[in-house]
């Protein structure tokens, strides 16, 4: 079931809310919690009901290793269930994500036929896992209050808003909310989760579904064989990296606002991260709560940077190669990862010689910035070819018009006045106005505190009469959209 779907929004979205106003009048939490978790399975099973079994597996198997590690601390066995919770979690996600990766490598490097049959990929698997994984090493780290219970983490696991693509929660911005009885403030954040929804939806099927009409095509015959031109290879690696940011950013937006709807604050996942001046400060704005799980239980663990530099920058590319291989069993997820681990590392280098020099990492001034922003994207753009392309061939077709090796001449396939608008508005956009969450900042949206841009006062939302009829107004134009439905790119990791 999509977010963006009628289905969601005329029937299961009502439903849901309907019941937990309802579950909300009794005198504790938990009826709230558990018609919120049963509405979760609900929704989970929407897409393929034999994997519900394997949610619920997870969540029964993760909660009773949670709770042995609590109970063997003292005698010294924590460690070793801590590791084979670990191990099961991953041993899952290996197998239904990467085994037809890893013999379809094995068979192209070997010339061998080995096959196991199509494994479906289970939707959401990443992130559920992923969430699981910290879950049980703060169990270990005694970071988890004793209190919870089974109903508590079903829902913290598979709450609908954040189950299929995030954010990863960590379990102290969720559990103390299901501790707590719902907020007297129903009505206030339904307005407000409302609001951030519609933002969101309009993200998604306004402007995210319709720049993909320019990148489709030109991906699409790079596959295939066809050499895009200098113009064509840009408007394509431009219109998905705008596709790109509006799909994963609305998605981001519509779960923040479903979660408030029902008084619990998620994570901030998507700070403006294409106005980043660093790709270190790339990777702090974009997809944020998969950043903070890789630092906290991979880079960190590995030796982050109290090693040396070596070890520094050898544990930045360890962390980049399996967040790129996270995000997809691909080999051209892989080298993106590689990418930016080696911008990461040259990043860190840069810092590391500014310093020496007495200068400031973060440039000062509109016109260093600027020009800091400006490079930074650029390197991003020419990363995000490897990330949607389908074959390496079409990737490197496309790298080899945008360095301007294919001529100038645009071709037929699509229309440059309309392409040259719908990119220079969105990049306007992403770098001139605020973010969601800097609009809805006075009411805190997110579990973190947002401050509000001085620049900006006349777009902060606040309760009246023109900002509804300009939130109906623009939910009526994305919700008459719906009929041509996409999935958030997201979903399929």
């Amino acid at each position: 079931m999509l977010f963006n779907s009628y289905i969601f929004i005329c029937v299961f979205l009502p439903v849901a809310y309907l019941g937990y106003m309802l579950a909300s009048r009794a005198n504790s939490r938990r009826p709230a919690t558990a018609w919120l978790a049963v509405c979760s399975i609900a929704f989970y099973a929407w897409w393929s009901p034999p994997y519900v079994f394997l949610l619920l597996l997870s969540i029964l198997v993760n909660f009773s290793i949670g709770r042995k590690i609590r109970n063997t601390r003292s005698t010294g066995k924590a460690r070793a269930v801590l590791i084979a919770g670990i191990a099961a979690n991953l041993g899952a996600l290996a197998y239904f994500k990467y085994t037809n990766f890893f013999l379809d490598t094995v068979n192209l490097a070997f010339h061998t036929g080995m096959d196991l049959g199509h494994i479906i990929l289970p939707i959401g698997i990443s992130f559920f896992t992923f969430q699981q994984i910290a879950f049980l090493v703060d169990s270990y780290q005694d970071q988890i209050d004793s209190e919870y219970n089974l109903i508590d983490y079903a829902l913290f696991v598979s709450f609908f808003p954040q189950l299929i693509a995030g954010p990863i929660v960590h379990h102290g911005e969720m559990m103390p909310q299901l501790a707590r009885r719902p907020s007297s403030r129903k009505w206030t954040n339904l307005s407000v989760g409302v609001t951030i929804f519609t933002i969101g939806l309009s993200k998604k099927v306004i402007l995210a579904d319709s720049i993909a009409t320019f990148a489709t095509p030109i991906f699409d015959a790079a596959d295939l064989g066809h050499q895009p031109t200098l113009v064509e290879g840009w408007i394509g690696a431009l219109a998905f990296t705008f596709q790109l940011y509006f799909d994963f950013s609305g998605y981001s937006d519509m779960a923040i606002g479903l979660g408030r709807m029902f008084g619990i604050r998620l994570p901030a996942n998507f700070n403006s991260p294409y106005k980043a001046s660093s790709i270190v400060e790339f990777w702090q704005r974009w997809h944020i709560t998969l950043s903070r799980f890789l630092k906290d239980y991979l880079y960190i663990p590995l030796g982050g940077n109290r090693k040396g530099n070596v070890r520094r920058y050898a544990n930045l590319m360890t962390t980049m190669l399996l967040g790129g291989l996270w995000h997809g069993a691909g080999w051209n997820f892989v080298l993106w990862g590689f990418i930016h681990g080696l911008l990461l590392c040259v990043n860190h280098a840069w810092f590391a010689l500014q310093k020496r020099l007495g200068l400031s990492e973060q440039p000062h001034g509109p016109v260093r910035r600027g020009l800091a922003v400006a490079l930074t994207f650029f390197f991003v753009v020419l990363a995000w070819v490897f990330f949607r392309a389908e074959t390496f061939d079409g990737a490197f077709r496309m790298l080899h018009a945008m360095l301007g090796f294919s001529g100038l001449t645009l071709g037929s396939m699509i229309s440059r006045k309309a392409s040259f608008f719908w990119i220079t508005g969105l990049l306007a956009l992403v770098w001139l106005a605020p973010n969601t969450q800097q609009i809805m900042a006075r009411w805190r949206p997110v579990v973190e505190r947002i401050p509000r841009p001085a620049r900006h006062k006349g777009l902060f939302w606040h309760p009246s009469w023109h900002w509804a009829v300009g939130i109906a107004a623009l939910g009526f134009v994305a919700f008459i959209q719906l009929s041509r439905i996409s999935e958030f790119i997201y979903y399929q990791f």
